[in-house]
């Protein structure tokens, strides 16, 4: 079944705005700046990494200790994965995932990034999920980081990918050829796949900022490169320099924005362990 777009975030914000102000979820109960109880638990669909089928999980999100776990039963004593709550980033995704209440939950595991789409039949469902995991990530923060005020910590909950979309790729060796790839931009993590819904990334690349070394350049790439699209960038990090190539202008002058943006912004002091985390891995 094919959603209309506006007709499917009208319904999830009605959903939020519902969730918010008429249900008062997630306000601050007894005390607490986190999720209410404690503890959120209950069955979601959840995509399969390899054949793309979505079953039935058992989710349970764990304010004390941070983390949210799903199971391949419900009765299941120990945990198919153990999410840790501050490395998560939760967005809407019904289009991509062409389900109207579909939720795509990104994390970093070993220092990858790690996609698990799921879903639930019921839009206030999908919803109160998204909302649990701001409280508890917000609490978590409150605890991590006393110093830090409310706006510090509400700029590092899940938020909307800054981008998302296709365009080509080559290696750094001159007879690599491009290759067409879905990249998203999460912050400054960009991330690139062979398929919108695959749940690892294909590779990595983090942007920086100008003051270290970080660049973003226009280029006009020839067909001669087994490039199918022309509208080409160059993004220069202190490692290599990454060429990309976008299908039209207006995608072209879309994705320049959007990085010259980010690197304009001054790292933090967690982006530069981010950053090292790279370096690590090259």
């Amino acid at each position: 079944m094919f959603f209309s777009i506006s007709v499917v975030y009208s319904v999830l914000r009605e959903q939020w705005i519902r969730a918010k102000y008429e249900r008062q979820q997630f306000m601050k109960k007894e005390g607490s700046d986190g999720l209410p109880g404690g503890v959120k638990e209950g069955i979601l669909f959840k995509r399969g990494r390899d054949n793309g089928q979505y079953l039935a999980r058992k989710f349970v999100l764990t304010e004390m200790d941070g983390t949210l776990k799903y199971f391949i039963k419900p009765d299941a004593k120990e945990p198919k994965a153990v999410i840790k709550i501050d490395s998560i980033n939760a967005t809407f995704q019904p289009e991509k995932m062409k389900h109207s209440n579909g939720l795509q939950i990104t994390y970093v595991k070993d220092n990858r990034a790690r996609n698990v789409f799921v879903y639930h039949n019921d839009g206030q469902e999908i919803v109160s999920w998204f909302n649990a995991i701001r409280a508890a990530q917000f609490h978590y923060m409150k605890v991590a980081f006393p110093t830090a005020n409310d706006k510090e910590i509400l700029s590092r909950l899940p938020q909307n990918f800054l981008k998302e979309g296709y365009m080509e790729k080559t290696g750094p060796k001159p007879t690599d050829t491009f290759k067409k790839r879905w990249f998203t931009l999460d912050h400054r993590r960009l991330m690139y796949f062979k398929d919108p819904l695959d749940a690892f990334a294909k590779g990595e690349v983090f942007l920086g900022s100008i003051e270290n070394g970080y660049q973003v350049t226009t280029e006009l790439v020839p067909n001669s490169y087994s490039n199918v699209w022309n509208y080409g960038i160059s993004i220069s990090t202190p490692e290599r320099t990454y060429l990309f190539t976008c299908e039209s202008e207006h995608e072209w002058e879309s994705w320049l924005s959007v990085f010259k943006k980010v690197i304009s912004i001054p790292m933090t002091v967690r982006e530069y362990a981010v950053e090292a985390q790279f370096k690590h891995r090259s």
